[in-house]
């Protein structure tokens, strides 16, 4: 697990917009580890994940696209029935909120490569939980107390 610069953008929902600010990053030859696409009325939001945070923002900038950089988990999943909701119940037991995630295929060998992007509320705290594990699952918490009868 790692952590990555997300760029976050809103583009005109027309038919082009998209093509565009991608054929751009193309130019440059930024490659996308994960992205997001997300229809929001007149306008869309674009989350994604490049090899290169500084050549893309150059061409954000060339292009006059205004930009939101955020801190994000880069979690490996395995593709299995269940492995991302295991991420989202680690994050849960520490009291950790999930803002949004996303994921981004691999190469589609069954264990490896599959990426989920998430957005938490305590990068630091998320990143020792998902290594470490979650207090709460390494120890038993007491159940209640048997109620005795009189």
């Amino acid at each position: 697990m790692q952590t990555a610069k997300q760029l976050s953008v809103s583009l005109v929902n027309k038919p082009g917009h998209l093509a565009a600010m991608l054929a751009a990053l193309g130019k440059v030859k930024v490659n996308f580890r994960a992205l997001s696409v997300m229809d929001s009325g007149d306008r869309g939001t674009v989350r994604f994940v490049t090899d290169d945070f500084t050549a893309a923002t150059e061409v954000l900038e060339g292009m006059n696209i205004r930009y939101d950089a955020t801190d994000v988990l880069m979690v490996e999943v395995s593709n299995q029935s269940g492995a991302f909701r295991k991420v989202c119940e680690k994050l849960a037991a520490d009291h950790l909120n999930i803002d949004y995630a996303y994921c981004a295929l691999g190469s589609g060998n069954g264990t490896k490569g599959n990426i989920a992007i998430v957005k938490v509320n305590d990068l630091a705290r998320a990143q020792k939980v998902l290594t470490e594990g979650t207090a709460s699952a390494k120890k038993k918490l007491p159940g209640r107390r048997p109620v005795h009868a009189r």
